[in-house]
This record gives structure tokens, C-alpha cells and sequence, in this order.
């Protein structure tokens, strides 16, 4: 392990601990008292059974087939050991590339045409292929009764589907099986054709124990044009974070509290591709018990009347919907206003000797300041998205950017609120994001090479002596740049990274795309 994955390593270590007890300080905070996910209930029903290791990690991150589709159909129709069994004749001319015993599944399936698995085309049934959400909601809609082309056209599936409250998935064109785990739970509340609850249905036909019994309450999420994917109860009311609770999470009061009524679940079920370990519960200073998401406590909004109504977002620009992938959040300080904050509400930072794409923090400075990368991408609804960025360090690792500036941590700030870092040696400053403009260094004068259609451009780039160059890669395949006299080399990129050199020497300096060195050529002439 390099002295960069040490340093930060240690600094989570410390995050984790002390924020055990800066919080037993403030507000009490403890694990809710159940959460499961969509996995744990499909697995818990009997409708999810994994592979030789159960349903884990591993297996909810993996690719859904057609083939674990039409089985978990059977399943749900109490069908799949009649076709497990299934000594028919006739197949599907791909049959071979499954098991003994997944061929007679597919010859029951290619028996039984009205059970909707006709393959596709050709005698094939691809058992293999991966499967839509559009596909995997037509399954589940006519288990429920509902047919295709008779209720509704398969183009309108997602459509129809969302009247009949299956959206969670919605739009995702490969499913994996985290995804069929989150499907199968929300369908078991669809009203059928014979009008009680699907899970119902299924606990009348033995499929689920009659004894089976479903969570009360349910974080779902709900998706927007606008606004992403972001969380909601149970009955698609919209929950939210609020940017004051960064400080103290006590921040709502009175008032408040009328407006902005706490959420609260002791069991909870929540989507599979959700962490349960992210949900906790807040003790407030009133001694009511609050839901949290990674620390931030969650609130409705009053003036939400219908499901999926999304009126608090930015309210008073501290109010914003909650989500499980936001590339940076906002804190509000008494002190300093609004500031950025990572997704666990920790005080983010920028360096005022840093120029646009570049970093001046290197060796010791990291140990103090560690280079944020955001795991999420959503961004706050009041700035660009394109005010996030990302650059590739020298060392190959990924450093996320605000305006194109470098985004830090203090490794002396621990819980929610702390800004130890602010004003430290006159360079080190929260970023407000209504005021930041960047920073007093000096600007570098930076060129820009796009890489495009597997070339660098056309035309020899001439820079003058201290310019800095920013690679950027605009295709799917990766590419770098490597100067044939060794002076600089970038890491290969995917597509959208960028990588910044620096050239202090003049000269003329011929490069090449490693990968694609044949043809992939650009030259640059330092004046």
C-alpha cells in the first residue's frame, strides 16, 4: 500500500471513530432498529434464491438473464418445478448452452407459449441475454393478470407500469439482481386483476408462506428529469435534507417542524443498490426519534400534497431532496453561510496556491489534506452540474473539482459541522458556492487538447514556456499521451478524464497514444 492510500485509509479510520463519539457529545445517534432491503425480503419470501452462496453482494451485483427472468416468472406462478421436471419434446435451438436442468425449463417454456417466453426469433431464446426493465415489468404485469397488447402495448409497458406502482427500476436498460430484488418487492403491493395485492395471490397459491409478512414502512426511490433519482416513503411522499443540520442536527425546531415534519421508521425496508448501514436513528434534543441517511436527518415537506410532489426542494436554498448519490452536498454555518460538504456532510475544501485543473498539494500536504473523489454524481439543483469535475492526479487517482478547482478534506475535522480547516495559514477556505470564483494564485495560461475520434487534432500545438496543457478524452476507448523523449507521460484515460501537464522548458516534444501509437501522434512546440 503507497504512502497516498495509507494516509487515507487512516484518515477514514479516524472519521469513523471519532464520529462515534463527537456524537454521543451532541445528539444521540444509533442504528435503526431493522433495515432490509428489497434483497433480504425477495430472499426472506422465497423469491430470490442467489446462487450456490445465497443471495450476496457478489450476486446482487451481477447481470440479470432472460433465463433468471422466465425462471423467477415460474417461480412466482408456481410453475417451476412442474417445468424443472418438464420431459416434453421440442427446444430451443440455444438450449445447449444452459444446464440439464435449465433445458427443461426452456423446453416447458417453448411448450407453453401463452406464458409469454416465446424467444426471439429464429427457434432462439438467448438465455444469456440481459434483460430490461421494460421486459422484467411486462413479466411481473401479467403474473398479475395485466396482458400485453390486451391491456396495454409493450412500447407503453414502463408507462402502464408506473400507473400500477412499478417505477423503481424504471429506464434501466441491463438489470442486475439487485434491481430484479427491488422489482419483485415492490410488485408484491400491485393490485392484480382479481383485485387484492399480489402478494396475496401468492400467499393464496403457496408461492409465499401464508404466515409472510411485508414491512410497514419503505424508503423507494422516485425519478424526475429534473431532479434525478432521490427518496420518498412509502407512499411517494418526498423526503428531503436540510443544509442547517450540518452544523447541529437539532437545527429544525418549532416552527420548523411544522413546516418540516420528521421522518421516522424503527423498521425500515429499503431499494437493494441501498447500504443499510447508512440508516441510522437520531435521538433530537425534544427526545423524538428521526430516520437519517449518512447523518443528514430526514424531513417531509407540508405543502407536499400528491405523491411525488417535490415543492420543499431549495426551499430557502437549505432545503434540497434527499439522495444516496450526491457528488457534494451543502452545509449552512451560522458563522459562514452555505459551504460545500461531501455526502456524509463533512466540510470540503479548496486550496488557495491551487490553478484551475491543477493541484499544488502533494507528499505532506495530503496527509493533512486528503484529495476528495466523489463517489456519487448527482449535483445540488442550484448550481451547474458541469461546476463538478474530476482531474487525474499524478499518481493516476481521481481528485474531485469544484469549477475546475480541487476539492480537500481536513484530517482534523471529524462529525458534521466541524471547519477546523477555514483560514488555516491564510490558504485553506470553505467553498461557498454562490461566491467562489476560484482562486488568488496566479493563472497559468492553459491550452487545451481534445481527444477526439482517435487523434489529437490536426495541427502541431505551440505553447509558450510555464503554459500548461490539459489532455481531455472525448472518445470510449482510452488513450494517453506519452512524449517519446520521456518528459511527460499522462495515465491512460477513459472517456471524459482529463490529465494537466506542465511544460517549464522550451522545445519541441513529439508524443504518442501508447495504445495507438501507429497512428495516434501529436507533436507540441514550447516557445
Amino acid at each position: 500500500m503507497n504512502a497516498k492510500k495509507m494516509t487515507l485509509a487512516l484518515f477514514v479510520l479516524i472519521l469513523c471513530m471519532s464520529s462515534i463519539l463527537a456524537l454521543g457529545a451532541s445528539a444521540e445517534e444509533q442504528t435503526a432498529g431493522t433495515v432490509q432491503t428489497d434483497a433480504d425480503t425477495a430472499a426472506e419470501l422465497g423469491l430470490l434464491l442467489g446462487d450456490g452462496n445465497g443471495v450476496n453482494e457478489t450476486y446482487l451485483a451481477k447481470k440479470s438473464t432472460r433465463l433468471q427472468a422466465a425462471i423467477i416468472s415460474l417461480r412466482l406462478q408456481g410453475l417451476l418445478d412442474e417445468a424443472m421436471a418438464y420431459t416434453g419434446i421440442g427446444n430451443f435451438s440455444d438450449a445447449s448452452q444452459v444446464s440439464n436442468k435449465n433445458q427443461a425449463v426452456l423446453a416447458y417454456l417453448k411448450n407453453h407459449p401463452e406464458l409469454g417466453w416465446s424467444g426471439i426469433g429464429n427457434g432462439k431464446f438467448d438465455p444469456a441475454a440481459s434483460i430490461s426493465s421494460q421486459q422484467l415489468y411486462k413479466v411481473l404485469l401479467e403474473i398479475a393478470g395485466f396482458k400485453a397488447q390486451m391491456n396495454f402495448p409493450y412500447a407503453e409497458t414502463e408507462q402502464f407500469a408506473s400507473m400500477k406502482g412499478l417505477q423503481q427500476i424504471a429506464g434501466t436498460a441491463s438489470l442486475t439482481n439487485a434491481h430484479i430484488a427491488t422489482a419483485l418487492v415492490e410488485a408484491l403491493n400491485v393490485t392484480a386483476t382479481g383485485g387484492t395485492s399480489l402478494f396475496a395471490e401468492l400467499k393464496a397459491k403457496g408461492v409465499i408462506a401464508a404466515t409472510a409478512a411485508l414491512p410497514d414502512n419503505q424508503i423507494l426511490l422516485e425519478r424526475s428529469d429534473k431532479l434525478g433519482t432521490f427518496f420518498t416513503d412509502q407512499n411517494g411522499r418526498t423526503l428531503y435534507f436540510f443544509t442547517k443540520d450540518a452544523e447541529d442536527p437539532n437545527s429544525c425546531l418549532d416552527q420548523c417542524l411544522v413546516n418540516w415534519p420528521i421522518f421516522y421508521a424503527d423498521d425500515l425496508q429499503i431499494p437493494g443498490q441501498l447500504n443499510p448501514d447508512d440508516f441510522s436513528v437520531l435521538t433530537r434534543s425534544d427526545g423524538a426519534k428521526q430516520t437519517t441517511y449518512k447523518g443528514w436527518p430526514l424531513y417531509y415537506f407540508v405543502k407536499d400534497l400528491a405523491a411525488g410532489d417535490v415543492n420543499g426542494e431549495a426551499v430557502g436554498g437549505v432545503w434540497f431532496v434527499a439522495k444516496s448519490d450526491y457528488a457534494v452536498m451543502l452545509g449552512t454555518s451560522s458563522k459562514l453561510g452555505n459551504y460545500l460538504t461531501d455526502d456524509e456532510g463533512h466540510t470540503l475544501y479548496y486550496f488557495d496556491k491551487d490553478t484551475k485543473q491543477t493541484s499544488a498539494c502533494e507528499g505532506g500536504c495530503l496527509a493533512n489534506w486528503p484529495a476528495y473523489e466523489a463517489t456519487g454524481a448527482s449535483t445540488i439543483s442550484t448550481f451547474p452540474a458541469s461546476d463538478i469535475g474530476s482531474i487525474t492526479r499524478p499518481d493516476g487517482s481521481k481528485q474531485t473539482t469544484y469549477k475546475g478547482y480541487p476539492l480537500y478534506y481536513f484530517v482534523k475535522d471529524i462529525k458534521h459541522g466541524d471547519m477546523l480547516g477555514q483560514d488555516v495559514n491564510k490558504v485553506w477556505f470553505v467553498v461557498d458556492p454562490a461566491k467562489f470564483t476560484g482562486t488568488t494564485a496566479p493563472q497559468v495560461k492553459t491550452y487545451r487538447i481534445d481527444i477526439k475520434e482517435f487523434s489529437f487534432g490536426t495541427e502541431p500545438l505551440t505553447v509558450e514556456v510555464g503554459s500548461q496543457i490539459i489532455f481531455t478524452n472525448f472518445d470510449d476507448m482510452k488513450h494517453n499521451a506519452v512524449a517519446l523523449d520521456g518528459i511527460f507521460k499522462t495515465p491512460l484515460l477513459a472517456k471524459g478524464e482529463s490529465f494537466t501537464i506542465k511544460l517549464d522548458k522550451a522545445g519541441t516534444y513529439n508524443y504518442v497514444c501508447e495504445p495507438h501509437m501507429k497512428f495516434m501522434t501529436g507533436q507540441i512546440i514550447v516557445k
